[in-house]
This record gives structure tokens, sequence and C-alpha cells, in this order.
């Protein structure tokens, strides 16, 4: 279905990237410029928290006074809820330094699983990641001791993450393969790997388990055909293909979707559409009957009921 009435909370900065949202009401998010910002529910107040100094992209809560941040050039970062100080909590898993710090979900002991995108290419360069399809996106776990193992490699940019509401299993979206995999972490099948939801129509980014138990996936933009044909070129033709200037290689397009989707991997709800100020829909976050929305490209947050 389409999208019904979308409010749109306009802020100080560009990249409203990922979106997380407290008892309150009241919605925090990082910018392209680094900031980390609390936004009242009316858009009349917004506070800057924190200034990472990096790209911050993924945000979640962190145990009763922190935010967890994902910052594609710092790392993996915790700021204070009242604002202040950045605390690093690492730039670099089992050998490798992070090159794309992205997404995470926090559980409930305080483990975080976390996406690393691209062993090649930054933020800047997320595009020529999807072209040549490198497949060197990870999912890594950071337990509470602060020792880091690893999910799942090989992913075709490793992006949102979240976990089962029972935390039976943490999810992971594909967004060069279409697709939103389930590591399992406990029962029969711990350790096992299989799709939650596959050959999805548009590029899948951020996801979220919501308030209503669903796991919400974004996606950012509808698969584009000629980015499909490249992408099944032989790999020194994909890398000729990155290497067209921006006005030659294939565009993002304005319509995005969201989907609920069931921990069996049911699609319950489906929004799809363009929204008039909006576009490149990154993040998404239930609560309350409500869904909040954020975006890499635009300088606000979109509220719409569910």
């Amino acid at each position: 279905m389409r999208f019904g009435e979308v409010t749109l909370i306009p802020v100080d900065g560009f990249g409203t990237e990922d979106v997380v949202v407290d008892a309150e009401g009241r919605i925090y998010t990082g910018v392209a410029d680094g900031r980390i910002l609390r936004v009242t529910p009316d858009g009349g107040r917004v506070d800057v928290l924190a200034d990472t100094g990096g790209r911050p992209l993924g945000i979640e809560f962190f145990g009763e006074d922190e935010l967890l941040v994902c910052d594609a050039h710092a790392g993996l970062l915790t700021v204070p809820l009242g604002g202040g100080k950045v605390t690093t909590l690492a730039t670099s898993a089992l050998g490798l330094d992070f090159v794309f710090c992205n997404n995470a979900a926090v559980a409930a002991d305080g483990t975080v699983y976390f996406t690393d995108s691209s062993r090649r290419f930054g933020i800047e360069r997320w595009r020529d990641d999807l072209v040549e399809q490198t497949g060197g996106g990870r999912l890594l776990r950071r337990a509470p001791d602060g020792t880091i193992d690893q999910l799942a490699d090989g992913l075709q940019f490793a992006n949102g993450v979240a976990l089962a509401p029972d935390e039976s299993f943490v999810a992971v979206a594909e967004t060069g393969a279409f697709r939103v995999e389930r590591v399992w972490l406990r029962g029969a099948r711990a350790g096992e790997t299989d799709t939650l939801v596959g050959d999805l129509p548009g590029f899948p980014d951020n996801i979220s388990t919501g308030s209503d138990g669903l796991i919400w996936v974004t996606q950012a933009s509808p698969r584009v055909a000629a980015l499909d044909l490249v992408r099944r070129l032989p790999a020194p033709l994909r890398a000729l293909a990155r290497a067209l200037p921006d006005s030659l290689q294939p565009q993002p397009k304005r319509t995005v979707g969201v989907l609920g989707v069931a921990v069996d991997g049911q699609v319950e709800r489906e929004f799809r559409g363009e929204i008039p100020g909006f576009h490149l829909l990154t993040g998404v976050r239930e609560r309350d009957g409500k869904l909040y929305f954020g975006s890499l490209a635009d300088p606000a947050i979109a509220v719409t009921d569910r």
C-alpha cells in the first residue's frame, strides 16, 4: 500500500541516516557533519548532544544513559544521552580496521551486533561496492567485556541489523543481494544462516525491531535496471563501469519503501511510493503505532502512522 499522511520534521543538518525514539517521543539521529541530535516530537527544539568528528550512521540506545553510534569514519562509539564526551568502543576487529561501520542492534545483556559494510569502499564510495559486488561485508558481535568475534563474512554490502524479539536470531541486510539474512543464535539451529526475506524489489538499508514485534526493513530506492545489467558483467567490466563519471552511473530513484516482516519471514506490512521532500529512506523505527524515518540525503525526519 502507499504511504498515508507523512509529517516532515526539519533538522539543522543533512542526512538523518538512522533514527531512534525514546519513551517521551524524542527522536535521536546523526547528520553528515558529525553531530548527534535530539529532536522534540514537534520539531520545536533540536539539541546537539555531541560531535563524533566523523559520519554517524546507525544509532541505538545502549543501557540506560548512552547512545551507541556506528560511525562510518570513527568506528563504534557511545554518546551520553545527556550530551558530552564521545567514547570509542572499537575501530577494528580480528586484525582488520573498520572501513565502513554502519548499523547495529543491542541485546538485553549489552552485546552489540554490528556491520562493517565493505573491506574496500568507505561511505563516500558506497555505490562502487554495489557495482563491483566485492562481498567484503562483515557481521560482528561485541560482547559486554569488549571482545569481538565474527558471525558472518562475505556479505554483499552488510547493512542494517536487528534482533528477533526473543533474541533467538540476528538479522542482517545485504544491500547488494536484495535480501535480509538471519543468523541463528540459540536453539537447535544455533550457528546456521538462512534468508529471512529475499529477492526484494529495492535496496534494503537499515532494519530495526519494532515495538509491534515486526522487523522493519527500509528500501532506500527501487532496483535499477541499468545497475542490474552492470552487475551481471564480468568483474573487469564492472570495474570500468565504476570508473565512469557519476552523471553516467545508475542513480537512485525517489520511490522508497518499508516492510514489516514477522520472525517467520512473512511480510505483514508494506508501504511504498514517493514522499514529497524526502527520499533515500535509510532509517526506520516503529514505536507505539508510528513509523519514524531517516534519510541519507535530506535535512528532515519523517513520521507516519503504521
